[in-house]
């Protein structure tokens, strides 16, 4: 994330946020309307990752401001608005636009890797035990986010597997090798960005991580 990103007030990035909740929300009803199954667990799953914000600011006493938020919040909706697409026309932005599937995937690694830095920061610098040199922090969340790309590139593939078993039609969707290799690709570009950046942004939920777990 850019320091000139975020230019928008407080107040604009809460309510962007909680319109992309509310379109989640129609386009979860419209998807139990019609049963279709990938509309509803992927708008489904979309809106319960908007709520993990608020769930660990709320409950955990982790700081979680407007930005991060946001940045959770559009990753989640980003991929879910481009599975569903435009309703009753079978079209969507992952067939439609070549390059939503690389942001998506971008933006969704680094989410998670945001996660991993938060915990490998709080654990070294908060634990006199464990000491973890810059550059191998670095490495870790790459390891990490490339790890989780796999672990996701697996399930899309088992869930297709699945659906072509029982003759339906899957949640996730796999186009190949070369796909599958370009996501990944894709995933490694979000963990740099946050692997380079991160301590910017992610400094204070760190050191409420640590204090959180008791590292201290």
């Amino acid at each position: 994330m850019s320091s000139r990103l975020p230019s928008l007030s407080a107040a604009r990035q809460r309510q962007l946020a909680r319109a992309m909740q509310l379109i989640l929300v129609g386009l979860l009803f419209i998807g139990i309307d019609r049963g279709s199954p990938g509309v509803i667990v992927n708008t489904g799953v979309a809106l319960v990752v908007t709520q993990l914000p608020s769930i660990l600011e709320r409950d955990y006493d982790l700081p979680m401001d407007n930005r991060l938020t946001l940045w959770i919040t559009s990753a989640a909706f980003l991929h879910a608005f481009g599975v569903v697409g435009v309703p009753g026309t079978g079209w969507s932005f992952y067939t439609g636009f070549w390059w939503w599937d690389h942001v998506t995937h971008s933006l969704s690694a680094s989410v998670v890797a945001a996660a991993g830095y938060a915990s490998v920061r709080a654990i070294d610098i908060h634990s006199e035990q464990v000491e973890i040199p810059a550059r191998a922090q670095g490495v870790i969340i790459l390891i990490f986010v490339l790890a989780f790309g796999v672990l996701w590139e697996l399930l899309e593939f088992f869930i297709g597997v699945g659906a072509d078993l029982t003759g339906t039609k899957g949640v996730l969707t796999q186009y190949g090798i070369e796909d599958t290799l370009l996501d990944l690709v894709f995933n490694s570009i979000g963990g740099v960005v946050v692997a380079l950046w991160g301590g910017i942004y992610l400094s204070d939920l760190s050191a409420a991580l640590s204090r959180r777990l008791g590292v201290d």
